[in-house]
């Protein structure tokens, strides 16, 4: 594995653990395991099944980060030349992976990314087309793309807002 510059990781690079809030019967731990944040659930569910822990696996914080920057980096917006079928083959693949692999099992913590590049899209439709500038024009325009094609853009099947 050395000759093609691959290194087996140990565990304490992929297993973080992170101190949580401490309430009035048990520590709250997160605990990062390959970019996913391990968040405790409910107590109150906890105490229904008896159980003592509870975990469930999100985006960590710096994953979230590392996409957020790899997103700001893409430009998109200033790809005016670009049709909207363009964009979505070149942002799919990408996006789709993200989803399957960090929004498996709490999707919803995807959210604020999924709307960050909603609201790229937005930016590159003002920026393209100058009858949209306004905000009522662009509601209207951004309503019809997202009901006439809800399967464009790979993230539109979880969230389409901006």
């Amino acid at each position: 594995m050395d000759e093609v510059g691959l290194r087996a990781a140990s565990r304490q690079d992929q297993d973080r653990v992170l101190q949580g809030r401490k309430t009035a019967r048990l520590v709250r731990v997160h605990v990062v395991h390959l970019s996913r944040l391990h968040v405790p659930g409910s107590q109150r569910a906890e105490q229904a099944r008896g159980e003592l822990h509870q975990f469930l696996p999100a985006i960590s914080k710096e994953a979230l980060k590392k996409i957020s920057r790899e997103v700001r980096s893409w430009r998109r917006h200033m790809r005016i030349h670009l049709t909207f079928h363009e964009l979505a083959r070149r942002i799919n693949p990408i996006v789709r992976g993200w989803i399957q692999y960090y929004g498996v099992y709490y999707r919803t913590s995807l959210f604020s990314l999924l709307q960050r590049i909603n609201s790229y899209l937005v930016r590159w439709i003002r920026k393209k087309y100058r009858r949209f500038r306004t905000y009522k024009k662009l509601l209207v325009c951004w309503k019809r793309i997202t009901r006439q094609h809800p399967r464009l853009f790979a993230h539109w099947a979880t969230t389409s807002a901006f």
